[in-house]
Order: C-alpha cells, then sequence, then structure tokens
C-alpha cells in the first residue's frame, strides 16, 4: 500500500503537515557511488517556492540519509532517508476541517477511515512525492552507469501544445525555463498562462512526455508484469494524474495495421532494427531496444482560491474558500516526479528480468 516495486523496492511515509516526509529503499545494489549533489539537485527540481508559477511556501527539502550509505557507496543494506518539513501553514486549512473540498481526496479518504488529517491534504498531499524523487534519484545513480538516460518535460498546457515530436527538440534545454519546456517560445506561452490563471485564483493541467533512451532489450515479462503496464502503474500514482499512453497511444487509432506497423529493416551494424517506433520500445510488454516513450495527463490542481459550493461532514450544502499556498499548474514542478517513477521502474524490472534469466544457461 505504500511501497512501490518488487526487488528494487520503496517504502514511503509522511505527510504534508507532519514532522516531514520520508522512506526506507530495499534492493539497491552495493557499491554504487553516491552523489549526494545529484539527489539534492532532483529534490531542488520538484521543491516548492523554485519560481513564481509555483506555491509560495519556501522549503529547502534537504535530505538526510540515515542509513545504507558508507563512506559515499551503497552499502546493499536498506537506505533510510528523511526529508524535514519546517514552513507549514497549518492555520491555512482551519476553515477546511470539517469540509469537503471538490475533486480532492477528503471525501473518499474520510469516508475510508474515518479520520482525516485536513491539513494540506496529509498523505494525499503532492508533497508525498518528495520520496518518489528520492527513490528515483538512487535508482539513476545506477541506471546512469547502465547508459540508461531518462527525460521528462512539459509537453502541454491547456491548449497549449508543443508541436512535433521529443526527436524534434533539443532535451538538454529543459531546465532552460521554470515551465521545464525544451522549446522557449512555446514555453513563454505556457508561463502566461499559467499566470493568467494564477491571477484569476484558478488551476490548471496538460501533458508531460518522457523519454527513456539506452533500455536494453528483454526488460519487461509476457503477461500481468508487462513493461507498459509498470509504467503505467507508476505514472497513476502520481497526484492529479488523469491518464497514461506510450507509443502512438490514442492518437492514430484510426490507421490500419499496414500503417502502423514497426517494420523490420537489417541494422547498419549487421542487426536487426526498426525502420519506426510507434511502439514507444515496446512490444508484447519487454522492451525492444529502442527509444521508449510516453505522455502523462495531469489535471487542473483541485485546490482552488475562488469559493466553491461543497457540504460539510453532515451532508449539509455550505461554501468552501479555499486559503493557502497552492500550484496553479502542477507540471513544472511535476517533471522530476514522473522522471524518478520512470527511473524506478525501469530498474526494478531490469532487476526482475535478470532473475528470471538467471537459471537460463544451467
Amino acid at each position: 500500500m505504500n511501497s512501490f516495486g518488487n526487488i528494487f523496492r520503496l517504502t514511503t511515509f509522511g505527510e504534508s503537515h507532519g514532522l516531514g516526509i520520508g522512506g526506507v529503499i530495499d534492493g539497491m545494489p552495493a557499491g554504487i557511488d553516491v552523489d549526494l549533489d545529484f539527489v539534492q539537485a532532483q529534490l531542488a527540481r520538484r521543491r516548492p517556492g523554485q519560481s513564481r508559477l509555483t506555491t509560495a511556501r519556501r522549503e529547502a527539502d534537504e535530505v538526510e540519509i540515515l542509513s545504507g550509505v558508507f563512506e559515499g557507496k551503497t552499502t546493499g543494506c536498506p537506505i533510510g532517508f528523511l526529508v524535514r518539513n519546517t514552513n507549514q501553514h497549518s492555520n491555512d486549512y482551519d476553515n477546511m476541517r470539517d469540509l469537503f473540498r471538490p475533486s480532492h481526496a477528503d471525501f473518499t479518504y474520510f469516508s475510508k477511515y474515518g479520520i482525516r488529517d485536513h491539513r494540506g491534504g496529509g498523505r494525499s498531499s503532492a508533497r508525498e512525492t518528495i520520496s518518489r524523487v528520492v527513490g528515483g534519484a538512487f535508482a539513476m545513480l545506477v541506471l546512469r552507469q547502465m547508459g540508461i538516460d531518462i527525460k521528462a518535460y512539459t509537453q502541454q498546457v491547456g491548449d497549449i501544445v508543443l508541436p512535433g515530436s521529443y526527436q524534434d527538440y533539443d532535451l538538454s534545454r529543459i531546465e532552460d525555463n521554470d515551465v521545464r519546456c525544451p522549446d522557449p517560445s512555446t514555453a513563454a506561452r505556457m508561463a502566461k498562462l499559467i499566470m493568467d490563471v494564477k491571477g484569476a485564483g484558478d488551476t490548471i493541467g496538460g501533458v508531460i512526455a518522457c523519454v527513456i533512451k539506452g533500455c536494453p532489450i528483454g526488460i519487461g515479462e509476457p503477461a500481468f508484469d508487462k513493461l507498459h503496464a509498470a509504467l503505467g502503474a507508476g505514472m497513476l500514482s502520481i497526484n492529479a494524474v488523469k491518464g497514461f499512453e506510450y507509443g502512438q497511444g490514442f492518437g492514430n487509432m484510426h490507421l490500419r495495421g499496414s500503417e502502423q506497423n514497426d517494420v523490420f529493416v537489417p541494422s547498419p551494424d549487421g542487426g536487426i532494427g526498426f525502420k519506426t517506433n510507434r511502439s514507444g520500445g515496446i512490444q508484447g510488454g519487454i522492451s525492444n531496444g529502442q527509444d521508449i516513450y510516453f505522455r502523462v495527463a495531469f489535471k487542473p490542481v483541485a485546490t482552488v482560491l475562488m469559493e466553491q459550493d461543497t457540504v460539510d461532514k453532515q451532508g449539509n450544502a455550505t461554501i468552501l474558500k479555499a486559503r493557502g499556498r497552492h500550484d496553479a499548474c502542477v507540471l513544472p514542478r511535476a517533471v522530476p516526479v514522473v522522471e524518478a517513477m520512470a527511473a524506478m521502474t525501469i530498474l526494478d524490472m531490469y532487476m526482475v528480468s535478470k532473475a528470471s534469466q538467471a537459471f537460463k544457461s544451467l
């Protein structure tokens, strides 16, 4: 329930307005050089208050490694970590104690457990994704030694869509702007839209695209542990995510099989290659060595700074006027979260695939 993965496994804990957010990473290989500056940099990409487009909550989000690292290397033992909360404004949520926020987790949590932490959403807060980013950063430390690179970027905000595919852009420019879109002119339009929406006290959603390069052939299992199913499960577990598609997705369902098939061709190195990559790097649930690419849809943030009709715990009609510090658009801060979930999924599924082949030569 609070764990993700099979062999490389992350278990998380903590709430938005509690003492902190943390986790335990199991299955991390021993002897991996731990670049704490890299881990902290990933957290900095997710942290609140990083630009005018994000929530004004100010958190350093400094990670404390509690176990599993010795003299700069992983030991193979569980890696425990903690990120302390330091800038909560819990009083901002006092008027929500007995009300249910529309499209939020308040009602379902209360109905399920009979109790809820109304301060910032408690466990349902996007602040929980801190643990995912730390887990993903450790996974990336392993993947980059394998030559696997993962990059996500903002592809759409509202009705502003970055045209073309990831191959049309220099993905090294993703961090050049606050929106995390690789095209400067599109990013500027997206930023203006977010600021306009923020000024109106409203929120807006969009799409994050992700590309995984260097993934070897053979990752994923044929039936219930298909690689795209595992990626989808990871992405759909992120707060505010409403949809996942990989490869051509829903976009070209009007085409026929003869138009969609990825035809095999001889590769320059004398092996087997592909003429196209409409499958998104995955066929039969197993990676085929091509780029893996997918898109993740995020809904507008549920908390809007304007009056909304709602009910209290007794079902009485009332008005909610939310206060506090909230994102008008979650996409810029969700980019590193998507990358983190992708990294943990790929590393875990790689380990599963290697385990299933352990007795192949016996």
